[in-house]
């Protein structure tokens, strides 16, 4: 039996590498290639939902007054932000006239806070393109002629992607590689881009691209209202109306730096898993549990045979085999997305946050203890997944 399980999840891994080539060659680079832009060229709002977000809204504004596209504008919605995130974006708007300050409404009762301040810049947008991106990105002169290009000439009503991320504290280095890892290796986004038929792909909210008229068909964030993922929510809702998902490389468009200390990346990670337990507690335990026997049991077999003291439970090539892919696999997501390649070797230590974040979440979603984010807290009875 368990040379079965060591078999098992030797194919399992190599499986894993071959996805997760195959995803980043079929992975286009924003920026590159991307096609005609359409004639006339139409209105783009640039919409940005920001709560107490002075650290990060100037830069963010001040990249996207330089983009090389003509015909944009630039909405900031303030929800109840307590810092000097609306003086920042007012004194911003007096400088340059396609910046614009909204103030945000009172949270409604089942809403979302980032998905209620997404539906009132919907509102507020004139544009037949709306972009939501987050307060806390950093965006190329071209990203949004290269964005309409691409979406433009491969008939996209949705395009989202995989921004760089900027990690510069160890706990963002040990974390963050962590979501590209498991996105690009288990899921087969190869073949949900060439698929003829519309198949839903990856949302990452920092990046979302929509047509205006597709968005506001399908119910645009209303329809999500009660999801803290609401842009994974919106994938899901945009494909099953027909329309197409296009996932891009955009690390050469678009940069983040999130999550830069370990309690907002504890809490950011939490509300992540919170949201998914919402699906089935049960479930998401067994993936747990299946993550750990894939990715961090080949470590502890390999350190109780060196170990004296600790029960040896078996080595063979295999393990050695195993831990090789794992390394392997965070090696090529690393170079790919430009994180920092020393890190790799603390992999285990990575999976492992992950993994017991997801179980911390698992126990507030069973316990109703609910997860918090930006100074709100979603219990159970919020009717917010």
């Amino acid at each position: 039996m368990w040379n079965i399980y060591q078999a098992a999840v030797t194919i399992c891994l190599a499986v894993f590498i071959i996805n997760l080539i195959l995803n980043l060659r079929a992975l286009h680079r924003l920026g590159k290639n991307d096609g005609a832009l359409p004639d006339p060229l139409p209105l783009i709002s640039v919409l940005i939902p920001a709560r107490n977000e002075e650290s990060n809204i100037r830069n963010c504004l001040e990249s996207l007054t330089r983009q090389n596209y003509p015909n944009y504008e630039i909405l900031v919605l303030d929800d109840g932000s307590s810092d000097r995130t609306a003086d920042i974006v007012q004194e911003m708007s007096q400088a340059n006239p396609r910046v614009r300050l909204l103030r945000g409404a009172p949270l409604p009762q089942g809403w979302a806070g980032k998905t209620y301040a997404c539906h009132q810049l919907s509102l507020e947008a004139k544009g037949s393109w709306l972009l939501f991106t987050d307060a806390d990105t950093i965006h190329a002169p071209e990203m949004l002629s290269s964005a309409l290009a691409y979406s433009h000439n491969h008939g996209v009503s949705l395009l989202s992607g995989f921004p760089l991320q900027h990690t510069v504290s160890f706990a963002q280095r040990v974390a963050i590689p962590m979501m590209y890892f498991f996105i690009l290796s288990c899921l087969p986004l190869w073949w949900v881009q060439r698929s003829k038929k519309p198949r839903p792909g990856v949302a990452i909210g920092q990046f979302l691209f929509f047509k205006a008229d597709d968005y506001r068909a399908m119910g645009g964030h209303e329809i999500v209202k009660s999801r803290i993922l609401e842009d994974v929510w919106l994938g899901i809702e945009i494909v099953r109306r027909g329309k197409r998902h296009g996932v891009v490389d955009l690390t050469g468009m678009i940069s983040c730096r999130m999550y830069e200390r370990l309690g907002p990346l504890w809490e950011g990670m939490g509300k992540w898993f919170y949201s998914i337990t919402s699906l089935s507690p049960l479930i998401f335990t067994i993936i747990i549990i299946a993550v750990f026997g894939v990715f961090i049991l080949p470590f502890l077999i390999a350190v109780g045979r060196v170990t004296p003291g600790l029960p040896d439970y078996g080595f063979s090539l295999l393990i050695v085999l195993q831990i090789l892919f794992i390394f392997l696999m965070r090696i090529i997501i690393d170079h790919r997305f430009r994180h920092s390649k020393r890190y790799f070797l603390l992999q285990p230590l990575s999976i492992s946050f992950w993994i017991v974040c997801g179980t911390a979440s698992v126990i507030k979603r069973l316990t109703g203890r609910g997860t918090s984010w930006k100074q709100r807290v979603y219990k159970p009875g919020s009717k917010v997944e």
